[in-house]
C-alpha cells in the first residue's frame, strides 16, 4: 500500500491557486481502500476547519464513494477533496475509477445482500448534490457536495 501523498503535486491539504484547498490520493484497489482514505483525509479535513459533525458526514460519504469505486469500478481509484477557503465546512468529495468492471469484486460480492446496497442512499442523504461525470472517456468521477453546517 502506498503512503498518503498528494496526487496533485502539492502537500496534502495545501492551498491551490484561487483560494481553493485540495487533497488527492491514489488508492490501492482492495478492501482497505476506504480505511486508507479516511485515515489520510481526517487530518486534512480537520485542518480545513470542519467541525465534528461535518467531519463525520464527509468521512462517511468519502468511505461510501471509495467502497463503490473499488467494488464496482476498475483501477485506478483516486480520491480528490476540494474546499474553497471562503466556504468553511463545504467540501466536494470526488472519487474517480476506471469505469464499470461488471460483477462486483469477490470480497464485496461475498457479503450477504442485506449488508450491501445502501451506499448511494447514504451519500444522497448527506450531500446537497451528487453526480457522476465521465472525465476523460476512461475515468468516471463520482462526486458529492457536502454542505456547511
Amino acid at each position: 500500500m502506498t503512503a498518503p501523498t498528494s496526487s496533485l503535486g502539492r502537500r496534502p491539504g495545501e492551498t491551490a491557486g484561487g483560494g481553493e484547498r485540495v487533497f488527492g490520493l491514489r488508492l490501492e484497489h482492495d478492501p482497505r481502500a476506504a480505511a486508507t482514505a479516511r485515515h489520510a483525509a481526517r487530518p486534512v479535513l480537520s485542518a480545513w476547519g470542519l467541525d465534528d459533525d461535518q467531519l463525520y458526514d464527509t468521512l462517511l460519504v468519502l468511505s461510501e464513494l471509495v467502497t463503490n469505486a473499488v467494488t464496482h469500478g476498475r483501477p485506478p481509484a483516486v480520491l480528490h477533496l476540494h474546499a474553497a477557503q471562503d466556504s468553511p465546512g463545504r467540501v466536494q468529495v470526488h472519487v474517480s475509477d476506471g469505469g464499470p468492471q461488471g460483477a462486483p469484486a469477490g470480497w464485496a460480492a461475498d457479503r450477504p445482500v442485506d449488508e450491501r446496497g445502501r451506499g448511494a442512499s447514504i451519500v444522497a442523504a448527506l450531500a446537497d448534490t451528487t453526480g457522476i461525470t465521465d472525465r476523460t472517456g476512461t475515468l468516471i468521477d463520482h462526486w458529492a457536495d457536502i454542505p456547511a453546517a
